[in-house]
């Protein structure tokens, strides 16, 4: 077989091809085309492409003439599809350039004006996928491998050749069918998508979705193919191309009549897919949606079910309880979700009004109820729990939208009365199968936290008629049974849901309570209490990943609008010693809780019996609040870059606070209205609320602080003033930058920065003066130290010395006689020189005693004469 290949003068055939009298040659020449497909039936060697392609053309080019030549170039095209034979290894890279040329010559004889031609192109591509070897293997060759086509395909720019081609083809059915097969072949991959795009893929395959086609292939192998598009190449970018009205056109009208006319089960996923298309169309506002009047039909279809209102758009739909139409509800439902948040605000206003015209908040408000029974509404229990749940969660997003339609519906009412049947003791066992359904199975959990989601997102709109209305219903002792309900859940078994629930409950309290004492005092008792435990939370806790980070803010949060500036409920509050286990917190020195956490304490100091609880705080190692607050400081100082020297005192009089960043900041002038770097800076840091605190707190007799504290104490209480001399600071240099000061005005800003830098001078003057009395006291200290340690030594060297003597008495009598005299000496010295008369006279000496240590407890007593006695 390589003797007959070899023997085959492809270079022969094309000079044949090419003779100019070829007419009278045509017999010869298709008589060499067949001997050239007979000898490469088994495959063609790579090595021959280049060739073989010259023949194709040349045949190509006569078939405009010599129609004879049709079954040849078919044979030979069919042939491209077997896979190519390669003698070595390396053949493969070797001849890679001559392949993807070869591959792309194909695409380009599209151009050929015959249907079986271009019929047998598209099935030569398919071929590419097909991973079956030929029967026969040519002698000292073997197949190229499996995907080595495809990648010269992309190589050579195939996919891009044919979505060009699909204007020569698009009134031939069959044909337009044959490309788009090859095209859904091809675009599996990611490269030949990118191609795909540069032609317009997506836009002209949209065009031909309404087209006629009784077999349904022409939809079906477009929408797969638009599929692969969003799925390989940037989603934004196909969504861009199907945006004309056109395209949005062509869309709804193939939707329509699958919606209407499709009762397969086929058609009904076809018009599914259809649908998720539409959906990403209706997250651009560029697309013309709305226009188009697909926006409003699509609007229609999510609520006909529920509203049974008629509607001459879907006159005749009857929907099923298949599968199918679950999903379709499903992605009705979702395109209500990305209609209510359309960023184009002129479009929204549009969007909002057909939402509203539409009857969209009461269908959505039809699942606000207890489930009454499985397979309620001819959905199963698991289909209209799913549904129930999605139909919340949307409300979520269109209640702010539609607020008067949300009180016109009584929304406050029904969710107020669905949650109490969520801690009610009413038997129900959750799927908790779909996403919004997530730890719902067994319980109600899934339903009581989409129905918080949307009371918060109504409340977060401060609207005072909601409120209220919420308010008048009692709202605010019923979240807090609620609270109680799921916070004892909680200790059962703690997770993600309950956390969210709580805090999505406690942000609510803080909206309603907020700025409104009647409010707080509903709140007051038993909302503080069941704050205390959320504040005792353990810190550790807080790292956990559950959710108990931001089920700590909210509770913070809910502190601060429910519970301060209500007299009964700060006292109350006081009571549970809630100042302590805020500074415990504060104590943790975390970033992110230490703003809100002194925030509330700089709230709380309004109440006159809140600086009492602070100053008996004690902390690790007896630490004291006033230490803490120096400390959070000084930590806050060193993270802005705040210049210091290393004992702490100022080394910048002229900017004495001055964090890194605003040292860098050039010099702008800013209107008068605009606040300036100095002023913004109070609030991007907690030294302002350290400064407020200790002003309530009071800078003197501050217990617990070292030499060190005092130091950065000299600081915090001159906060103001070095503030204010950062703003005249910035003011001469912005008047500096536009103009010169008369010599008046230069004078006075001269002596208001000679006093900012006065007040730093002595301030560092007094931070020296506190170091020099620290370092006194410890000298003195040290002396007394010293001091005390030289009579510890003395005492030693005497008890040294007395155990000596004792030794040199014990070991040597006459040291023992020596001491015995000495001390009987001294003994007759310390006796009294008066003697007593006529009285009797006792001896105190023990006779025979040789001993020189203080004599036993024994003492003998002689007996007075009875002359002497009376």
């Amino acid at each position: 077989q390589d003797t007959q290949l070899r023997s085959v003068d492809l270079s022969r055939v094309i000079k044949l091809l090419e003779d100019s009298d070829s007419v009278n040659l045509e017999k010869e020449q298709l008589k060499a085309l067949k001997k050239v497909v007979k000898h490469f039936e088994n495959g063609l060697p790579l090595k021959d492409l280049a060739q073989i392609i010259e023949i194709l053309h040349l045949c190509a080019e006569k078939m405009n003439e010599q129609e004879a030549f049709t079954e040849p170039l078919c044979e030979l095209i069919k042939l491209c599809g077997l896979p190519f034979q390669k003698k070595k290894l390396s053949d493969e890279v070797s001849y890679s350039v001559a392949v993807s040329n070869c591959i792309a010559q194909l695409g380009y004889l599209m151009r050929v004006p015959s249907s079986q031609v271009r019929i047998q192109i598209c099935k030569c591509v398919v071929s590419f996928y097909n991973t079956e070897l030929p029967r026969k293997l040519l002698s000292g060759y073997q197949p190229t491998s499996a995907n080595y086509k495809i990648q010269m395909a992309e190589l050579g720019g195939l996919a891009e050749t044919l979505i060009l081609s699909l204007t020569l083809v698009e009134n031939q059915l069959t044909e337009k069918l044959w490309v788009l097969k090859a095209l859904q072949h091809l675009s599996s991959s990611g490269v030949n998508c990118r191609l795909m795009m540069k032609a317009q893929a997506a836009s002209r395959l949209c065009l031909y979705l309404n087209g006629v086609d009784p077999s349904g292939q022409l939809v079906f192998r477009s929408s797969e193919i638009l599929w692969n598009l969003l799925e390989n190449t940037s989603k934004e970018e196909v969504v861009n191309q199907l945006s004309s009205l056109e395209c949005v056109h062509a869309l709804k009208e193939v939707f329509v009549d699958l919606l209407m006319h499709g009762f397969r089960h086929y058609d009904r996923q076809l018009r599914n897919d259809l649908l998720v298309i539409a959906t990403l169309l209706a997250e651009n506002p560029a697309a013309p949606m709305i226009e188009s009047g697909f926006t409003k039909l699509l609007i229609v279809l999510a609520t006909f079910t529920e509203v049974k209102i008629p509607n001459p758009l879907i006159k005749g739909l009857k929907l099923t309880y298949s599968y199918e139409d679950f999903e379709l509800k499903k992605l009705l439902f979702n395109v209500i979700a990305v209609l209510s948040k359309d960023p184009c605000v002129s479009l929204f206003v549009l969007t909002l009004q057909l939402l509203s015209e539409n009857y969209v908040m009461p269908a959505l408000l039809c699942y606000v109820k207890p489930s009454q029974k499985p397979g309620f509404h001819d959905w199963s229990a698991a289909q209209y729990e799913e549904l129930q749940l999605h139909a919340i969660a949307i409300l979520a997003s269109v209640a702010p939208l539609l607020v008067d339609k949300y009180l016109s519906c009584q929304a406050n009412t029904l969710l107020l009365v669905f949650l109490e049947w969520c801690i009610g003791q009413d038997p129900f066992f959750g799927q908790g199968n779909s996403f919004h359904g997530t730890g719902g199975r067994g319980n109600k959990l899934a339903q009581m936290r989409c129905s918080l989601r949307v009371l918060r997102s109504v409340v977060s709109l401060y609207d005072d008629a909601v409120n209220l209305n919420l308010c008048d219903q009692g709202a605010i002792s019923q979240l807090l049974d609620i609270l109680k309900y799921v916070a004892n859940k909680s200790k059962e078994k703690e997770d993600a849901i309950v956390l969210e629930v709580q805090a999505d409950i406690l942000f609510i309290l803080s909206a309603l309570c907020e700025n409104d004492l009647h409010r707080k005092e509903l709140f007051s008792y038993e909302g503080v209490d069941i704050l205390i435990p959320f504040i005792q939370m353990d810190p550790k806790r807080l790292y956990s990943g559950l959710g108990h980070n931001c089920l700590l803010f909210s509770a913070l949060d809910c502190l601060w609008s429910c519970v301060i500036g209500c007299y009964i409920a700060e006292d109350y509050f006081l009571e549970k010693q809630g100042i302590f286990l805020l500074l415990d917190l504060l104590a943790l020195k975390q970033k992110n809780l230490c703003n809100i956490i002194l925030g509330i304490l700089v709230e709380f100091c309004d109440n006159p019996k809140t600086t009492s609880h602070i100053s008996t705080w004690r902390g690790e190692k007896d630490q004291t609040a006033a230490n803490l607050l120096i400390e959070l400081w000084r930590q806050e100082e060193l993270e802005l870059g705040v210049k210091r020297d290393r004992c702490g005192r100022i080394a910048d009089v002229k900017r004495p606070i001055a964090s890194s960043f605003q040292k860098q900041q050039e010099v702008i002038p800013m209107p008068a209205n605009c606040p300036s770097f100095a002023i913004v800076e109070i609030s991007e840091n907690i030294r302002a609320k350290l400064y407020s605190l200790l002003c309530k707190l009071g800078f003197e007799n501050l217990p617990g602080l070292s030499a060190k504290d005092f130091v950065t104490l000299a600081i915090i209480r001159r906060y103001i003033d070095f503030k204010v001399g950062e703003v005249w600071s910035e003011l001469c240099a912005e008047l500096k930058e536009e103009f010169r000061p008369v010599t008046s005005d230069e004078e006075a800003l001269k002596v208001i920065s000679e006093v900012s830098e006065d007040t730093g001078r002595m301030v560092a003057a007094l931070q020296t003066e506190v170091l020099e009395s620290q370092h006194h006291q410890e000298i003195q200290e040290e002396e007394e130290t010293y001091t005390k340690i030289q009579a510890i030594h003395k005492q030693r060297e005497m008890v040294n010395k007395s155990w000596k003597n004792f030794l040199t008495r014990t070991s040597k009598y006459e040291a023992l006689k020596k001491a015995k005299r000495i001390q009987e000496k001294s003994i007759e010295a310390s006796r009294s020189k008066l003697k007593t008369q006529n009285g009797t006279v006792h001896s105190t000496d023990i006779k025979g005693l040789s001993t020189t240590i203080g004599s036993g407890r024994l003492v003998t007593v002689e007996s007075t004469p009875p002359q002497l006695i009376g």
